[in-house]
This record gives C-alpha cells, structure tokens and sequence, in this order.
C-alpha cells in the first residue's frame, strides 16, 4: 500500500500569526491532528501538531497570545504520494514524529499520520467476538 491509499487530504493551512488557541479550534473542528503552517514571507512549510499545542500549554504559555510559528516544526520530513506505507512509518520512527506532509508537485496534497497507516494495516472486522 502507498502513502496515497492511507493519507488525509484534508488539509487545514494556517498562517504562521494564527495563536495557538485559533490553530486548535480550526484542527477541532476540521478533526485533524496537525495544521500545515505556511509562512508567506519564508516561502517555508511548516507543520503544527496537536502534540505541540499541548506542550505550550502545559508549560503555562496562554494559547491566545502564542503564535503559531513560534510552536511549528520547520525542519519538515516530506512524504511523496508514491512511499510505501513502510516508507513513511520509518520516517515517522527516525525522526520521531507522528504526521508526514505529503507533497506532490511540490505542493502540500495530504498529510499522513501514523493513525492513517494503522487504519490500513490493521484489517476491518464486521463484529468483535465477545
């Protein structure tokens, strides 16, 4: 199986002024765990994690002040559509993260989680025997 058979495209972009708090509630209500941080003034992507918002939180900072740049991961890893799920899961394990951009054309087009390659490893079952 590849990246594109388990990735999420949809893809929630945010600024990199948008405050902690604005960046939760976009991912929230559009049910993703991470936001694709886009600084227009650095031509650069990064990314957000709920990991990362729960950090700053936990260290007191107040989500409505916090930007978003100052909590994303620039030193992003991409996924192509093309990686095998084995391909990305060994990249999530070296680098110790849980959520892969997926570009393609040079583009952000998804973004794969290690959630998504579970789902598609893991077969469905009709009923759990009790």
């Amino acid at each position: 199986m590849l990246v594109r058979d388990a990735m999420s495209t949809v893809v929630l972009t945010i600024g990199p002024t948008h405050t902690l708090r604005q960046a939760a509630g976009l991912m929230s209500a559009r049910k993703v765990g991470a936001a694709i941080v886009l600084d227009p003034d650095t031509c650069g992507l990064g990314i957000l994690t709920e990991r990362d918002i729960l950090d700053a939180v936990g260290a007191g900072l107040d989500p409505d002040e916090e930007p978003a740049h100052a909590h994303t991961t620039t030193s992003v890893v991409f996924a192509a559509p093309e990686w095998t799920l084995e391909e990305a899961a060994q990249a999530m394990v070296h680098g110790h993260f849980r959520h892969l951009i997926v570009l393609g054309s040079r583009e952000p087009v998804g973004v794969v989680s290690v959630r998504d390659i579970v789902r598609l490893w893991t077969p469905a079952r009709a009923a759990v025997p009790v």
